[in-house]
């Protein structure tokens, strides 16, 4: 592997086409450059600068290496440059469900990163009981998760109200009623399951979307029934359907494993998007 100092006074010596001035430019001596210079062609095995021209000049062999070094010096000037910013040195890992990512909770992100350049925010959006899982786990230092029962170490809880919804074009509905659901394992369907068989009505999956936007278009669509959180409905066609009353809430829980610093800076923003999301002002 060649030696960068050396290429960067063969370099030096090229461009000023002097040892002297090579020297002054590097903050070196002259004996020092030609030392270097030296060292350099006795590892590539050639003469590198003609040292019998007026001025000196670099030999073929050295007019072939001139571009290599200048590309190489180049990319190791850039890499300690960019190792010197500490911009996203470190990680906060954010677990959330999908419709908790707002406008609203975006820009409290981008707020927080340009206040804390050295933190990389790393957003994970999933089903609530895998984000649970997760933070149990470690992987999120932040976790915001639907559940039945909140756990006693939760930092906040909130009421998530759940309704079932049709289409506003939909004239009503006759057995099986037909189901848009997330895929298995999602709250939501678990709710619209249970309750569906508790009633003992016929049902069949007619639809299943990995968002919630995918769940929503179906349900604009006609395509099916689907319980959904109300704050989640937006400017969607779609209207509380009379086929069941409303479900029981959800809670909305917050967890962290620190509430000082710049986590808990973090905390404090998304748990004050939570609560005017739950409040319906919907945007801060």
């Amino acid at each position: 592997m060649l030696d960068m100092r050396l290429l960067r006074t063969f370099v030096a010596v090229a461009d000023t086409a002097s040892f002297t001035i090579a020297a002054d430019r590097l903050n070196s001596t002259q004996s020092t450059v030609s030392q270097h210079l030296g060292r350099l062609e006795a590892a590539v095995g050639r003469p590198l600068i003609d040292r019998s021209s007026r001025p000196i000049r670099p030999t073929p062999a050295g007019e072939r290496l001139l571009g290599y070094a200048k590309r190489l010096l180049a990319l190791q000037d850039e890499a300690q440059t960019l190792l010197a910013d500490p911009s996203g040195t470190s990680t906060l890992r954010i677990g959330v469900p999908d419709d908790i990512v707002t406008s609203a909770m975006s820009r409290r992100f981008a707020k927080f990163a340009e206040r804390h350049r050295t933190i990389r925010l790393d957003v994970t959006t999933g089903l609530s009981r895998d984000l649970k899982k997760g933070f149990r786990a470690g992987e999120f230092d932040i976790a915001i998760v639907k559940e039945v029962l909140a756990d006693g170490d939760t930092r906040a809880i909130f009421p998530e109200p759940l309704r079932w919804f049709e289409a506003n074009s939909t004239a009503g509905w006759q057995d099986p009623i037909p189901l848009v659901t997330f895929p298995p394992g999602g709250l939501y369907r678990d709710v619209m399951i249970d309750r569906i068989e508790r009633e003992r009505r016929r049902w069949y999956i007619a639809f299943t979307g990995n968002s919630l936007g995918s769940v929503l278009s179906a349900v604009e669509a006609g395509l099916g029934v689907s319980v959904l959180p109300i704050s989640t409905i937006g400017t969607y066609a779609v209207r509380p359907s009379e086929v069941f009353s409303a479900e029981t809430a959800l809670s909305l829980s917050i967890y962290a494993w620190e509430v000082g610093g710049p986590t808990g800076e973090l905390l404090q923003a998304m748990t004050d998007v939570v609560a005017a999301r739950s409040s319906g002002v919907g945007t801060v």
